[in-house]
């Protein structure tokens, strides 16, 4: 016999590794990010050639500049040096300056699709990989910072590949490029010079960006809060003014804009100091190059077109050295944004297929059976004791009894959005845990209790049954579910707008549209959780005779508390706390004069 399993994360003992999102290193994220774009490997190569291209081009204008100055010292009258050296020497600036240009937007050119499709594979990914989670996920999950945190990673995505490729990496090749020409051309204290100045410039960038990470971190911490308790209230609208407490969200809310407003201004302040620091290091190293470049003029070791070359050089560097440190932050930035959705998508899912299952295999209406099933949400609370009964093929089994005695975790189980602690679920005679989830959901059909919809039409919500059916299909559907009339009288008819969750229809419209989506599904298998409940009696015994004559020939669990629903269920059963404790047809229940007899003498009383 196995144990209940843990539903929740046992408490972490002290000095125990921390979380996968803390524990993952930048290079751990940009290793994870690789083979994404090395998908595009020819565009990744030819967009490196064009930006060393635009490099080359660059280094080679300050040079060409150096010989433009050197050029004007002519004698005068000579026409000829003016004509042919310095217009020579123009139109060659001219062209390095346009091929900067052409092979920067190259560059950007052929990379675009690699960075475009490496996105969408990633948040199609994600997206695909929330879906596949258990549903004790999407209900312990906050909606909002979720989805801001896949925002965030998927911009993360562009923003990590804009700023490296397109800033980091073509800087420094300029750098070793610069650094190489001043060694070889002038003394050594000019490399020197710029190499003692970049490595105190980066120090400090780095240093004071690390510092300042904390703060990032807290906003978007508190940006993810404040925006899940901004949607939460916006999808409680209506319970928001049921109880008038339009100023009280706005307090909550407005609490988090409170201390989202102080992180940011604490950012804002390290941010200055950072960019202060910069700017001091980067005219410190600037003055240093431009006094030992007028030196050697002064000497004579220079020309005046080499001192304007150093200048050149010196302003080509620090210019995209001054943006090092917003450069280095979005990149951190970026790389945390990507971790979160990567940590994300690594999340294991609580059900999985075995490697290998097959697909359910059914020939006619199945038979199902619950064998000694037991199962707890939580290790300290069990819902089910040794649960056994079966539903013969194309028979009904009505499942009764008050709240909470664990009726709905019957449908929940039979679905596999949890597996079982004990015992086994099986459909045709195959363990449902054996077979693919897939195929298992895709014999069975629900209708709800609590029935929500897209913000969409009416055609699409019941389409939903069936992807790709027919007009003629939706409105035979909704025919059968007693909704096609109402649907017609709106002015828009099947392309009338539902709302939010559904929330322009009245709960029985939605219970039907829910029902008419499950009758275009035809499964062979089908649940109905407290199905006419939001149904007036004049269309609850219309749709009853709807759901019988459908449910003739298929294999039927039916959840209810109006006892008048299930009268010609082939069983009935009674579940108390989890067990079931009567079990039998209506009126061999009602001989025998216990639970159920009680239940249906207090309902018809009321009635």
């Amino acid at each position: 016999m196995r144990s209940y399993a843990p539903a929740t994360e046992a408490p972490k003992a002290p000095g125990a590794a921390p979380p996968p999102e803390l524990n993952r290193s930048d290079w751990a994220t940009l290793q994870r990010l690789f083979p994404y774009l090395w998908d595009y490997k020819w565009r990744v190569l030819a967009a490196l050639a064009f930006m060393v291209g635009a490099k080359v081009a660059n280094v080679g204008v300050p040079l060409l500049l150096k010989n433009l100055v050197d050029a004007m010292s002519f004698k005068p009258g000579d026409v000829q040096v003016v004509l042919v050296v310095p217009a020579a020497l123009l139109v060659g600036y001219g062209l390095l300056r346009l091929s900067t240009s052409l092979f920067t937007e190259l560059r950007e050119l052929v990379f675009a699709k690699a960075t475009e499709g490496a996105a969408r594979r990633i948040s199609l990914e994600v997206f695909r990989h929330l879906h596949a989670l258990s549903l004790r996920f999407h209900l312990e999950r906050q909606t909002g910072g979720m989805t801001r945190d896949i925002e965030r990673g998927t911009r993360g995505v562009h923003s990590l590949i804009s700023y490296s490729l397109y800033s980091i990496i073509p800087t420094l090749i300029e750098v070793t490029l610069v650094l190489t020409l001043l060694a070889v051309k002038f003394d050594i204290w000019f490399a020197g010079i710029t190499i003692i100045a970049l490595v105190f410039y980066i120090t400090f960038t780095v240093t004071v960006t690390e510092w300042r990470t904390k703060f990032r971190k807290e906003m978007n911490e508190l940006d993810s809060s404040a925006h899940s308790r901004a949607i939460d209230s916006l999808l409680n609208y209506e319970t928001v003014k049921y109880f008038n407490n339009e100023d009280f969200e706005a307090k909550r809310y407005d609490e988090n804009l409170i201390r989202y407003r102080r992180a940011a201004v604490k950012s804002q302040t390290t941010l200055s100091l950072l960019n202060t620091g910069q700017q001091l290091i980067i005219a410190a190293g600037l003055v240093a190059m431009l006094w030992r470049a007028t030196q050697g003029v002064v000497d004579g070791r220079m020309t005046l077109g080499d001192l304007v070359m150093v200048n050149a050089f010196m302003i080509q560097l620090y210019i995209p050295l001054g943006f090092l440190g917003v450069l280095y932050r979005e990149i951190k930035q970026s790389l945390t944004d990507l971790s979160k959705m990567f940590t994300l998508m690594e999340k294991e899912r609580e059900i999985a297929d075995q490697p290998g299952a097959p697909a359910l295999a059914l020939q006619t209406s199945p038979a199902v059976r619950f064998e000694n099933v037991s199962f707890a949400y939580e290790a300290s609370r069990p819902i089910l004791h040794n649960i056994s009964f079966e539903i013969p093929p194309g028979k009904t089994v009505a499942v009764v009894g008050s709240s909470g005695a664990g009726k709905s975790t019957l449908a929940r189980l039979l679905f596999r959005f949890y597996d079982v602690q004990q015992g086994h679920i099986t459909i045709a005679g195959q363990d449902i845990t054996q077979v693919t989830q897939a195929s298992v959901r895709q014999a069975i059909g629900i209708v709800p209790q609590d029935t929500v919809l897209f913000n969409d039409t009416v055609e699409y919500n019941i389409a939903y049954g069936q992807p790709g059916a027919s007009r003629a299909q939706v409105e035979e559907a909704a025919r059968a579910a007693r909704i096609h009339d109402f649907i017609s009288s709106t002015p828009a008819g099947y392309a009338t707008m539902v709302g939010e969750r559904g929330l322009k229809l009245s709960g029985g419209e939605k219970q039907r549209v829910a029902i008419a989506r499950t009758l275009l599904k035809n499964p062979p298998l089908m649940i109905f959780d407290e199905a006419t409940s939001a149904l007036d009696s004049a269309n609850e015994r219309a749709i009853q005779a709807e759901l019988r004559s459908i449910a003739e020939n298929k294999t039927t669990l039916v959840i209810a508390h109006r006892l008048s629903t299930v009268v010609d269920a082939h069983e009935i059963l009674v579940m108390e706390a989890g067990q079931i404790v009567e079990r039998g047809t209506h009126a061999a229940l009602l001989g025998l004069g216990g639970r159920y007899a009680a239940m249906w003498a207090l309902q018809q009383s009321s009635e």
